[in-house]
């Protein structure tokens, strides 16, 4: 009898906590620095195996970053992401076995899933992130790091059973959290959460995203440090010239993370089109890269170490050029071939170069411009990042975070606003949305589309409309529908497949003798070729209507032609607005 009593009292006590975090935002604060302190452990702990297994595969020093070593030896390039490709082969297996459905990430699962994202899955996916950057692959852990801080933070608000909002934003301090313990920059996390997973940033977010990210900053600092702390010299003053040469950075920037993105799609066509299990070609990837790096050891990693090592260094235009095509081939070549991880530190790492190569050329083509390497290879950083990963302010907080300089900062806003504005013009997407846009999606960012994908034309649709014979009569069509008993009629063949919209007072309207029948009433019908379909989303069909400048509009089915209902502009209009409201409402913290 105690332990019923003891069980009752528990179902008491966490319905009550589950009530006082829905109600309360400071107890919503609390659960998010919680988040924020279990995502710097998880870093701390993928990082510390990561390095582990980079000592062993490929004997560097304690004290040194594999992507800074001075050379590897061929066995160790060959094996190293040998034995990583078999090891995520082994764990595809066993996944495939488990019939374990496809992983969702931070970004996706807020834009489509309400912030629905299962944490088992997440652990599994995050352990082959540490698997792919231990082995050597060009991949850095940050996706992993997201990934589990998401995930984490998603099982806690689905235990507190959050409203939608609500686990977006918990979703995006995990997230967040997990980005700022990496680089030991709050700021950036907290950006990175708002920019990126959330996609908005109010009054109503900035109390968790940055006491989680502080709570994961102080986590890490108290367990050794963050792995990815970015250290630049002073740099010299910028003059309004020296802006606009940056911004001239920006838009190079952009044409290259374009190229980057549109050619990861080409290398992993040409990977699927060779028809080897996908084992063989983590083989072969993995074989490419060690042959990479006999040359240079560069490409191994994200490339925190080698980022070190080249921002002192005096490298001529053709080392860098060789190093950024070596670069970026390698991280490439690792995600098409079946290795997992993100490349927002690869990015930082080729824009740096990047930074160093233009100002290189525009020291050569303006010697009196004076224009200071490092605030190129800072706004470098901060400009490629923002084209492949998205988030100008993120970036722009990241170089503020690691040099303290707020005057290279605006230099580098100011590049990374124009590089956003390029991408987003040029190409539309980042690199985690063109990878979901290649599956499929239509997504080009983190806002909340979820409600729209389910506000359908199947859902807002009227169901067996009136029809009529597209060969009758106008006569008998007028016997059929009197005045006042319908407003539009869908006329269809023979066979119930849609030929066209018939208005009953235009069909009355129609003049001909009495002894006659009016002819085929197909005649009087509108719009026969353009019609909805059940499982489009309202604002595509509201942008059909537009284009057809139609009131109503048939609703069929894709592959037979059925009629399947009618759909009224006005209705789904009205639809639209109440649910964009409803959504505005909950960004800004009123739902």
């Amino acid at each position: 009898m105690s332990g019923v009593l003891s069980r009752r009292k528990l179902l008491v006590a966490a319905a009550r906590l589950r009530a006082f975090v829905r109600s309360s935002e400071l107890s919503q604060v609390v659960v998010a620095v919680f988040v924020g302190a279990v995502a710097g452990l998880c870093v701390t702990a993928m990082t510390l195996i990561a390095e582990g297994a980079h000592l062993v595969l490929y004997g560097i020093a304690l004290d040194q970053r594999l992507s800074a070593a001075e050379r590897i030896l061929p066995p160790s390039a060959f094996f190293g992401p040998a034995l990583g490709a078999v090891a995520l082969s082994v764990i595809e297996v066993w996944r495939n076995r488990r019939k374990l459905p496809r992983v969702v990430d931070p970004i996706e699962a807020n834009a489509l899933r309400g912030g629905r994202m299962a944490l088992g899955e997440s652990v599994v996916v995050s352990a082959q992130t540490v698997i792919s950057n231990g082995c050597g692959a060009s991949v850095g852990l940050e996706a992993g790091y997201a990934q589990i801080g998401g995930a984490v933070a998603s099982r806690l608000g689905l235990a507190f059973r959050l409203r939608r909002q609500d686990l977006r934003v918990l979703v995006g301090c995990g997230a967040g959290s997990a980005i700022a313990a990496a680089f030991g920059a709050p700021l950036t996390g907290a950006f990175y959460a708002a920019e990126l997973i959330i996609g908005s940033y109010t009054l109503a977010t900035v109390g968790p995203i940055f006491a989680a990210s502080l709570a994961a900053t102080l986590t890490v600092k108290a367990l050794g440090g963050a792995p990815y702390v970015v250290a630049a010299p002073t740099v010299a003053p910028l003059t309004i010239e020296h802006h606009l040469a940056l911004i001239g950075l920006g838009l190079v920037a952009a044409a290259l993370g374009v190229g980057a993105m549109r050619f990861a799609s080409v290398l992993e066509a040409l990977f699927a089109a060779t028809g080897a299990p996908r084992w063989v070609r983590r083989l072969v990837g993995g074989w490419t890269i060690g042959a990479m790096a006999l040359y240079t050891p560069q490409v191994l990693g994200a490339g925190h170490g080698a980022l070190g090592l080249d921002t002192p260094a005096q490298l001529t235009a053709t080392t860098l050029l060789t190093l950024i095509a070596l670069k970026l081939t390698a991280s490439l070549v690792s995600l098409a071939s079946g290795f997992r991880g993100g490349l927002f530190f690869a990015s930082l790492f080729v824009g740096a170069l990047l930074g160093k190569l233009y100002a290189v050329a525009i020291n050569f083509a303006f010697p009196g411009l004076g224009l200071d390497p490092t605030a190129c290879l800072l706004a470098g950083m901060g400009t490629l990042g923002v084209a492949i990963v998205g988030g100008p302010l993120t970036m722009t907080f990241l170089v503020l975070e690691s040099t303290g300089d707020l005057g290279v900062a605006g230099g580098v806003l100011a590049a990374c606003i124009a590089t956003g504005l390029a991408v987003r013009a040029t190409f539309g997407y980042s690199f985690a949305t063109w990878r979901l846009h290649l599956r499929g999606e239509t997504i080009r960012g983190a806002q909340d589309v979820g409600w729209l994908r389910d506000l359908t034309v199947g859902r807002l649709m009227v169901r067996s409309p009136p029809t009529f014979p597209a060969k009758g009569t106008v006569r008998a069509f007028r016997e059929a529908y009197p005045l006042g008993s319908a407003h539009v009629v869908v006329a269809v063949d023979e066979a119930g497949r849609y030929s066209g919209l018939i208005g009953v007072p235009e069909a009355h309207a129609a003049v001909f003798a009495d002894d006659e029948d009016g002819g085929p009433v197909a005649a009087l019908a509108r719009m026969p070729q353009t019609m909805l379909h059940p499982d489009i989303d309202i604002r595509s069909a509201l942008t059909t209507f537009d284009a057809a400048a139609a009131d109503m509009l048939a609703v069929t089915d894709r592959a037979s032609g059925a009629v399947l209902g009618t759909l009224s502009e006005a209705f789904a209009a009205r639809r639209y607005a109440q649910e964009t409201s409803q959504a505005a409402g909950e960004v800004l913290g009123e739902g």
